[in-house]
Parts: structure tokens; sequence; C-alpha cells
């Protein structure tokens, strides 16, 4: 095996892990894009913990009053 063959074998050999390589990083830049597009939606698709608590504690306050209302009537 002489020199030439040796360099066109490892010139080969790098060029397709070259290619591996860009592939992966477009791909690892996609992902952070669709990544980045998630965070922005995230507030905008989905309601947050805090003010799902204070929706649920108001629901139950009405649903006390109510609950207050009908024993009342009950005992009359």
């Amino acid at each position: 095996m002489d020199q030439s063959t040796i360099n066109l074998a490892l010139g080969a050999a790098l060029a397709v892990a070259g290619w591996f390589a860009r592939i992966l990083w477009e791909t690892v830049q996609l992902l952070k894009s669709d990544v980045h597009q998630i965070e922005v939606g995230l507030p905008i698709n989905y309601v947050r913990k805090d003010d799902m608590d204070k929706r649920m504690d108001h629901i139950e306050d009405m649903f006390k009053r109510i609950y207050d209302k009908l024993d009342g009537k009950q005992d009359k």
C-alpha cells in the first residue's frame, strides 16, 4: 500500500466524518430553535400553576357559599 492510497482512504474517511458532523450540528441547531419556540409559546398555550390555584380557590369559595345557602334553606 503506497502513501497516495492511504491519503485517499484517510481523506475519504475524514470527508464522511465531516459530513456527519455537519448534519449533527444542523440538527442540534434545529432542536434549539424548536425548544425556543416551545419556551415562547408556553405562557400562551398553558396556564401557570399559580393562576390555576387562584382560580380553583375562587371556585371553591363559590361552592362553599352555595353549600352554605343550601344548608340554610334545608334548615327552614
